[in-house]
């Protein structure tokens, strides 16, 4: 009845441990997804971002505005054109104050946008008002759906339009769906405008009123989309859809009212728990069987002890019977006689218990030997199977669980590397040292160089002081420079890139390749924007890098490798 009662709470309890450590495995690898998810939708984000910015300054964009020149506005459909094939936008135009279409990379198709009036999309009035809007919708030429980044065009404060690029995120939805996972991102309104299940695109997260669906509606964001609640039963955290059970993790996104929503499946790390419980189940369950049938062997044993002594006592008093009726006519020899058997029956018994003692030490001491040496042994096996039980692999349960341990170990130190890089932010401007700037840039990609056979020539001077500078972005600029050294001498043999820091006032430092150099009709415009000399380049990387220099009051400039490759050279004010 004990153990039955033990089994049960044990069970109980289990059961709820299982329940705890599955809910919080899957929020731990639900927010470490969400993080990731999080960051690359920011890093097409920010890609994107600029080229309104960039454009919005391109001289036939004024022209095609200021002038209303059909000729500029040809030419500029043509630069459009190139230009969203380049950085793989999905269109790209430029709309008057009217809100007509005068220019757009899509000019070729049969569903161009020239010509067609967006005056009544939100993104083009709030650029207008605003200087810069934002809006996530479906097309209403193409009935796509994607991001839509306006800028405004202001010459001699002089409102003359908008310039707008539109983003389509099929390839990163892709990229999320490749993830056990569900990911989702949802607007101010709650609807789900990105997914990697496409299924639930242009639903809403969560219940939302008729009069609200017919409001969203109007604004023909959403194209014809029932906005219909997403189905399933929430309860916090918790989320089960269509009969699948799920952890929510929630992480802000850098669009306007917008949030990431990471659907974990919470059914893996729950069976993984329920089988370690199983498996801690069974070995109570033998851990207690067998003190149940140790306890059982030593109640036999004391009653043999009990039935032998019985028996003994029986046989002295018939031998004691047969004296007295022998010695009936001697009265005191059988009063002597039966005092000194009361005497033996005395110390009889006082060695019988003595002996019982002995013996039941003994006993106690054999049966805690026995029973140490199977708990050790189970406790070992154990420890050691519940990882490879975890793996569903029965074979090899008497494992190595040091090795997990030291894995564990060590996921723990990457991540905790990763967010601090990831949450690092700009910082004002103020002392930074030479040699921690190029440290940290090498702790960051100086494994995927030597992984590439690149020999690392670095060296800073002493003399070098601190420079006046924001370490994140000074370690930015390094970090562009030497990914640009690494791609140059990519295939040779006798790779090799040279980082030196020198100088006291202004503080110098030049990063250097063997690479086959920069070609001559590039150096003059090298720092300007989509300038490059790679076939897949965007051309902003040189000119963030130089944007940052100047920031610091500094500058980025080219110089000639003594490797013979290319060669450039970042100066700074010493702090």
């Amino acid at each position: 009845m004990v153990g039955a009662l033990i089994l049960l709470v044990a069970a109980l309890a289990l059961s709820q441990w299982a329940a705890t450590r599955a809910r919080a495995q899957t929020d731990v690898e639900a927010r470490q997804n969400a993080r990731a998810h999080v960051s690359l939708l920011e890093s097409e984000l920010q890609k994107f971002r600029l080229l309104p910015r960039v454009l919005s300054e391109f001289p036939d964009v004024r022209a095609a505005l200021a002038d209303n020149s059909k000729t500029a506005s040809r030419r500029l459909d043509r630069e459009l054109e190139q230009l969203a094939e380049r950085t793989d936008a999905a269109v790209l135009y430029v709309i008057d104050a009217d809100g007509i279409t005068i220019a757009s990379s899509n000019w070729r198709d049969a569903t161009s946008f020239v010509g067609q009036n967006y005056r009544f999309r939100p993104y083009f009035r709030g650029a207008m008002r605003e200087g810069e809007a934002e809006l996530f919708a479906l097309g209403t030429v193409s009935g796509r759906p994607g991001l839509f980044l306006a800028r405004r065009v202001d010459v001699d404060g002089r409102r003359l339009g908008v310039i707008v690029v539109k983003v389509e995120f099929d390839k990163l939805e892709s990229r999320w769906a490749d993830s056990a996972a569900t990911t989702l991102v949802t607007d101010a309104a709650d609807i789900i405008v990105m997914s990697s299940d496409r299924r639930w695109r242009f639903r809403s997260f969560g219940p939302i009123s008729r009069a609200e669906q017919q409001r969203l509606r109007a604004t023909r964001s959403y194209g014809n989309a029932p906005l219909d609640p997403l189905p399933g039963d929430r309860s916090g955290s918790d989320l089960v859809i269509e009969a699948a059970p799920f952890r929510v993790a929630v992480e802000r996104v850098s669009l306007p009212g917008s949030t990431l929503r990471l659907l974990q499946p919470a059914g893996p790390a729950r069976d993984s728990a329920n089988a370690t419980a199983r498996v801690i189940f069974l070995i109570l369950l033998i851990l207690v069987g067998a003190a149940i049938i140790t306890l059982v062997r030593l109640a036999e044993r004391q009653a043999l002890r009990q039935a032998a002594h019985e028996a003994l006592e029986r046989e002295v008093a018939a031998r004691t019977q047969d004296l007295r009726a022998a010695n009936d006519e001697l009265t005191q020899a059988s009063a002597r006689q039966t005092e000194a058997d009361r005497r033996y029956r005395a110390a009889r018994e006082e060695l019988a218990q003595a002996s019982r003692l002995g013996s039941i030490g003994q006993i106690t001491a054999g049966v805690a030997h026995e029973i140490n040496q199977p708990i050790a042994a189970i406790r070992s096996f154990a420890e050691n199977g519940l990882a490879y039980l975890d793996r569903e692999q029965v074979g090899k349960a008497r494992g190595n669980l040091d090795h997990i341990v030291e894995l564990t170990a060590r996921v723990g130190a990457i991540t905790g590397e990763l967010r601090n890089f990831a949450r690092r932010a700009p910082r004002p401007l103020g002392p930074v040292s030479l040699q921690s700037a190029i440290d940290g840039t090498l702790l960051l990609i100086g494994d995927r160089l030597r992984g590439q056979g690149i020999a690392l020539d670095i060296a800073v001077d002493d003399a070098a002081p601190s420079v006046h500078a924001d370490r994140v972005r000074l370690e930015q600029v390094l970090v562009n420079l030497l990914q640009n050294a690494a791609e140059a001498v990519q295939g040779r043999t006798d790779a090799r890139i040279s980082i030196h820091g020198h100088g006291r006032a202004p503080v110098l430092i030049d990063i250097c390749d063997n690479g086959p150099g920069i070609a001559p009709e590039l150096r003059p415009q090298l720092f300007t924007p989509f300038v490059t000399g790679r076939a897949d380049g965007l051309g902003l990387g040189l000119a963030i890098a130089s944007d940052i220099m100047a920031e610091f009051g500094g500058s980025l400039s080219l110089i000639e490798s003594p490797l013979g490759g290319a060669g450039f050279r970042l100066t700074l004010r010493s702090a």
